[in-house]
């Protein structure tokens, strides 16, 4: 029978204790002053930052970490494979799509992400990429550096101030963008899959409730949602072709949700000036070749997917990730994770009984000999130690004759059956 997460304030904590300490593997450039805290716990640290999608599986066959840490690195099923008592992939930042999480959850192993640190740093990034192709700013700096003047041509502009911006995805990045455009005396309008008026004039913009219209509305459009299935091509041809002419479009979220060809081909025939920090095609590591024709259109001006990498954001980022990192060893909890299953199963047990060696592992194989899996297990003690109540979703409702055998347990008091 296997167990989803459970929590017992007993015995969740890590066996070996915390100051056994765990072998951290690092597989990308991480705050050395993170390092140095997680070394400073007791941690044994490999630090790898040339590391490859490629060379990945070898290291963490080589050091058999108990957690991996990594930041752009690709980590693909052949890594999950290669593990041996990893337990926790950290991903230094916030989106973990380059994370095979079917992989990891497929060998139990939980990941955790660190949402929401580098937000100012992804929306200052916006906020140039919007200036450089307002001003085309990286087309005059070639133009300088090759040893020509041309005052005339980068005079025509259209400017910031009274136009309309409009912001794709409402969340802390997006509301550091939607800030940053009211100082520039633009109007701001949002639109996310769940927006109210409420929501964006808590954020100081507009709602917009229907995508399309928002395209054809704003002069400036900055994209900030996590890639998933719903959000991929969410920038789609009809998109695209709604947008005005000489619109600005701007994405540091993630490659995947632009549909890049439909937007090479609105630049070439609208004259839409996109910023990107991402594309479709991108290395598996922080250095590599790079082909994407999309680059080479004038009126695209690109970043190397590096929103959030600012000094502060790493030190920021660093702090979380060390803090989940203590908080998993610690405890047994992972703050952030963002595979746990919820919602599982169709019946809750509500089980208090007296707190005794054995009794849940007596309850366990009750319902292992019944037939019911165990999706999740909390079991909580009471002031005393002398009684406790364990709280266990299982697969399927339990049996009347397996209900009875449950509450005629030895140390059980009661049991409670809720059906979902």
């Amino acid at each position: 029978m296997s167990n989803g997460t459970m929590s017992q304030t007993q015995s969740s904590a890590n066996p070996a204790g915390p100051s056994a300490g765990a072998t951290i593997l690092i597989a990308d450039k991480f705050d050395a002053s993170g390092i140095e805290t997680l070394e400073s716990l007791g941690h044994r640290v490999e630090s790898h930052p040339d590391l490859t999608p490629e060379t990945l599986p070898a290291a963490i066959a080589e050091h058999d970490p108990q957690i991996l840490v990594v930041r752009s690195t690709k980590v693909r099923a052949d890594a999950i494979g290669a593990a041996g008592q990893m337990a926790l992939v950290v991903r230094a930042g916030a989106g973990t799509d380059n994370i095979d999480v079917t992989a990891a959850s497929g060998r139990g192993i939980s990941v955790a992400n660190c949402p929401g640190k580098n937000s100012l740093a992804v929306a200052e990034l916006a906020w140039g990429l919007i200036l450089g192709c307002d001003r085309r700013i990286p087309d005059q700096a070639a133009d300088l550096r090759a040893g020509v003047w041309n005052k005339k041509k980068y005079s025509k502009a259209p400017g910031l101030a009274g136009r309309t911006l409009g912001i794709v995805g409402l969340g802390r990045i997006g509301e550091a963008i939607a800030d940053r455009g009211n100082a520039f005396g633009m109007r701001v309008f949002a639109w996310s899959r769940s927006i109210t008026e409420a929501r964006a004039e808590s954020a100081g913009c507009h709602a917009c409730e229907n995508l399309i219209n928002l395209a054809r509305m704003c002069d400036v459009i900055s994209v900030n949602v996590a890639a998933n299935d719903d959000t991929r091509h969410l920038i789609s041809q009809e998109f695209v072709a709604a947008m005005k002419p000489g619109a600005i479009l701007v994405n540091t979220s993630r490659g995947s949700v632009i549909d890049q060809p439909a937007l090479a081909g609105a630049i070439e025939e609208k004259g839409i000036r996109a910023g990107l920090d991402v594309f479709a095609n991108e290395p598996g590591s922080g250095t590599g070749d790079f082909e994407d024709d999309i680059v080479k259109l004038p009126g695209v001006y690109g970043t190397h997917h590096v929103g959030a990498s600012t000094d502060q954001a790493q030190a920021a980022i660093a702090t979380e990730a060390v803090r989940v990192i203590r908080v998993h060893l610690e405890t047994g909890d992972t703050p952030n994770c963002i595979n746990i299953a919820s919602g599982t199963g169709a019946a809750t047990l509500t089980i208090r009984h007296f707190n005794r060696p054995g009794v849940l592992a007596t309850i366990c194989d009750v319902l292992s000999r019944g037939g019911l899996n165990v999706e999740d297990m909390e079991n909580v003690i009471y002031v005393g130690g002398q009684a406790a109540c364990a709280r266990i979703r299982v697969s399927e409702p339990p049996t009347n004759d397996l209900a009875e055998a449950l509450r005629g347990g030895e140390h059980v008091i009661s049991v409670d059956i809720s059906a979902h």
